[in-house]
């Protein structure tokens, strides 16, 4: 584009993702990399919640460019996103004035990545991971903190990762910068493609 400049430099979309991302680490209170991730179920209705971006590949990586987070694969969000191999996200920083919405295609990371990231996390966050059902109903906080002391006895200091437990790749066909604007006339730009094959086509759009 002949007026795209400065923060939306460049062609490469998971680039800027990743440099605003990096700025917003020095400006936002907490949780910089939180997205709101939206699902449907089968009836179409749509979900959200709010879960934390762990990666950000490039666009020259085996993945040709992606967004990765974890979660239980019994999951709630898991289980409907398997069921449509879709899913979008919104990333929202409010000290820059800034946003990136995503829409793509997902699939699993349950790989020596996973394991890696896994193995990152502290022991707690790790025995926390075998313990919880995410998403089913839960008797009370006394029973979810026994089958943790329990797991903590039998898994030992170095867990593995749960087989039910690892990442999930979203493969964007979609993705919108935007930037506050003066008087709300906002900068917005639309990297889009038909398949994650395909080059990108970028523009303008209106605020």
């Amino acid at each position: 584009m002949s007026d795209r400049s400065g923060i939306f430099a460049g062609d490469d979309p998971f680039a800027i993702a990743q440099a605003w991302l990096s700025e917003a680490e020095g400006s936002e209170i907490n949780d910089p990399n939180a997205i709101a991730l939206s699902t449907v179920d089968a009836t179409g209705l749509p979900n959200a919640r709010m879960v934390l971006l762990k990666e950000i590949e490039e666009m020259v990586a085996p993945s040709g460019g992606a967004f990765v987070f974890y979660t239980n694969y019994g999951s709630v969000k898991a289980c409907e996103i398997e069921a449509s191999g879709k899913a979008a996200f919104v990333m929202h920083w409010k000290s820059l004035r800034r946003q990136i919405r995503v829409r793509g295609l997902v699939e699993r990371e349950e790989g020596p990545q996973a394991d890696a990231y896994y193995a990152s996390r502290s022991l707690k966050s790790r025995l926390g991971a075998w313990a919880s059902r995410q998403s089913e109903p839960l008797s009370s906080r006394a029973s979810l903190m026994g089958e943790v002391a329990k797991l903590t006895a039998q898994l030992g200091p170095n867990p593995k990762r749960p087989p039910f437990w690892g990442g999930f790749r979203i493969k964007p066909l979609e993705i919108e910068f935007w930037a506050d604007g003066a008087f709300r006339l906002h900068d917005r730009f639309r990297w889009r493609r038909q398949s994650v094959a395909d080059p990108w086509e970028i523009s303008r759009l209106n605020p």
